[in-house]
């Protein structure tokens, strides 16, 4: 059976007749919703409810039971021609009645927080998160490959709209404007909308079922229907974790990160002043290179002052500045000293500024309350399925204020971190027996070179590995990676082939896919024009460039899109396992394959192992039984910085 949730009612005047349109709302009505339960086989069951948050919550923990969301059998299996509508048939306990049923939400990013609020402990039912999955299948319907054929009920969002952002609250003038909010002598009042009229819930609720039916019959007949689905359900479920974890926020001490901005900047300045560490070095700065009037804020006036003493860059990059350093020629005595003495001010201020700009005064005031920082995440925010930060920079913690990440009294973090994540995917991904070898009970680039020393291959140390395996997933081509890829070739053929592959594809402008099926986006029709176009030289450098452009983006993606299905398995199994043993924990930070969580300080050791046990998990649930083990390093600590 599956459980249908749009919200009550959308702000804002209402759809055309027969336009299907989301039940997004924002508001005093975010607070209610719409529930509609419908059987496996799509037909209604009873009358649509309008309850309150707290209401849905209590409906999800009564009708969830015990059960946790069984992702591995995540959703529909085929289609059921006897029904009356789009069939939604799943296993025999659904058809039955005696499986917990899956809650479907139009849009969790809006639902989930209300609900949440309500049972913070609420366990991880199974989800369906319609607007995610719709961003799924759009995709995947523009790929031949992928079998999917999908026409969306709900009008998909406009391209300014991503599924995993809350939308902005319409702007409102408290005026009305001529006629508005007037009755004219003969108009009847307007309906209250109490939740005893049936009209408007079941008009609101009937486009959301369709996009029900809609999906899970893109999703019966495509390509590989089972991999598709737990795609869906992860999907979704990271919807939950996500809101979750800005819920719970990461543990911050505010009086520790304020410590740590004045040690590096100073005292806390007056509304726009320098800190007086900052002003210093600016002032020194300018001495430095001879420029009284440079303001080291501004890109343009560094660029010049730079320019100015003798520094040939077009860019403020600090890496280009150091590689301007790094090719002092060895034959000038003092020229290398010259150098760093021009440019080690410049990355010094740099590096103040960044601080204040991305974590100072301003940042904390804004972020962190009751010493809790509530990171906004963003599901499916990158391209390949990686999560995304909105605002805050919950993705780039800086080194520096790492020392503020920290729980309170009687309390610790488990920061764990899955070890060379993405090579390790890569081998289950290309089947590749040596590689999986490599992974098994040993740190993989050790592994790998010490297959290269075996082998009288040149790859023979750790760090020569990583540079091979980086370089052969995202592309390179020069340097220590182009020299050292063909070795790697030579050990891990089937490996290097795999994303080899992937990168002519995408060369020939055709798209890739995840393990479990996410697509890479089409190329745009500028993309087709530019590489069409190869009348002249230029316009076969034009077109070269782009197509092996292309080739590097398909050939990460599918490592880096099958990884992120991974950690969001690993982190779905984490969750439940802590709600599953009420445990005094929260999951409250992830970073691509790192995770954290704050726990009561006696259940650490507990924490610890389930953060292991998910991950052999996940394997599971993703990959199934594969010859690659997939190790996560685990760390108790009292603060953040201590885990690296």
């Amino acid at each position: 059976m599956f459980v249908v949730v749009t919200h009550a009612a959308a702000q804002g005047s209402g759809p055309s007749p027969g336009t299907a349109t989301s039940g997004d709302a924002t508001g005093d009505a975010a607070g209610e919703f719409t529930v509609q339960a419908v059987s496996a086989h799509g037909r209604l069951l009873g009358e649509p409810r309008v309850v309150t948050a707290a209401d849905l919550a209590a409906q999800i923990r009564r009708r969830s039971g015990s059960h946790d969301a069984d992702l591995a059998n995540p959703g529909p299996s085929a289609t059921d021609p006897t029904a009356t509508g789009p069939s939604l048939r799943t296993s025999t306990a659904d058809a039955a009645g005696t499986a917990a049923p899956r809650w479907v939400f139009e849009r969790s990013v809006t639902a989930l927080p209300p609900v949440l609020a309500a049972d913070p402990d609420l366990r991880a039912p199974h989800l369906h998160d319609l607007r995610l999955v719709q961003s799924i299948l759009l995709r995947a319907h523009t790929a031949p490959g992928s079998g999917v054929s999908y026409r969306p009920v709900l009008e998909p969002l406009p391209a300014s709209q991503h599924p995993g952002i809350a939308p902005e609250p319409p702007v409102r003038s408290v005026w009305n404007g001529p006629g508005e909010g007037q009755l004219g002598l003969f108009d009847a009042a307007p309906s209250s909308g109490s939740p005893g009229d049936r009209s408007q819930p079941a008009e609101r609720i009937a486009p959301a079922v369709a996009e029900l039916g809609a999906q899970i019959q893109a999703i019966d007949n495509s390509r590989a229907p089972e991999k598709l689905r737990l795609l869906a359900a992860l999907e979704s479920t990271g919807a939950l974790l996500a809101a979750d974890m800005n819920r719970v926020g990461i543990p911050w001490d505010s009086a520790v990160h304020r410590r740590l901005l004045e040690e590096a900047l100073g005292p806390e300045p007056a509304p726009n002043a320098r800190p007086s560490r900052m002003g210093a070095a600016a002032r020194h700065l300018r001495e430095i290179l001879a420029a009284p009037s440079l303001n080291p804020d501004s890109p343009q006036s560094l660029l010049r002052g730079l320019t100015d003493a003798g520094v040939p860059v077009d860019s403020t990059n600090q890496w280009l500045l150091k590689g301007w350093v790094e090719a002092a020629p060895a034959s000038t005595p003092g020229e290398r000293a010259r150098r760093e003495a021009l440019i080690e001010p410049v990355l010094e201020y740099k590096k103040m500024s960044r601080l204040l700009t991305a974590n100072g005064w301003r940042w904390l005031e804004n972020w962190v309350r009751e010493d809790r920082f509530h990171a906004e995440y963003v599901v499916g925010g990158v391209v390949t399925g990686r999560w995304a930060a909105r605002g805050g920079g919950a993705l780039q913690i800086p080194k520096v204020v790492r020392s503020a990440v920290r729980p309170g009294p009687g309390r610790k973090l488990v920061v764990a971190d899955a070890a060379q994540l993405e090579p390790r995917v890569l081998a289950v991904l290309a089947r590749d027996d040596a590689l999986a070898d490599a992974s098994r009970g040993r740190d993989l680039y050790l592994s790998v070179a010490e297959q290269g020393r075996a082998r009288h291959s040149g790859l023979t140390e750790r760090s020569h590995a990583k540079v091979a395996l980086l370089g052969a997933m995202y592309g390179a081509t020069t340097g220590d990676s182009g020299r050292l890829v063909p070795q790697l070739t030579r050990l891990f053929p089937k490996a290097v082939a795999y994303v080899e592959h992937a990168a002519a594809v995408g060369e020939r402008g055709e798209q890739v896919c995840t393990w479990l099926g996410r697509w890479s986006p089409a190329p745009d029709e500028r993309w087709l024009t530019t590489v069409a176009d190869t009348t002249t030289a230029d316009g076969e450098r034009r077109a070269r460039s782009m197509r092996h452009s292309q080739g590097r983006f398909t050939r990460n993606f599918v490592v880096q899109g099958s990884a992120a299905e991974w950690a969001m398995a690993w982190m779905e199994r984490i969750r439940s396992a802590l709600k599953r043993e009420t445990l005094d924990a929260d999951l409250v930070f992830f970073l691509h394959d790192e995770i954290m969580v704050d726990t009561d300080a006696t259940q650490a050791p507990r924490v610890e192992d389930i953060v292991r046990a998910a991950a052999a998990e996940a394997t599971r649930m993703v990959f199934g039984a594969v010859p690659v083990e997939f190790p996560v390093t685990v760390a108790t600590v009292d603060s953040y910085d201590q885990a690296k």
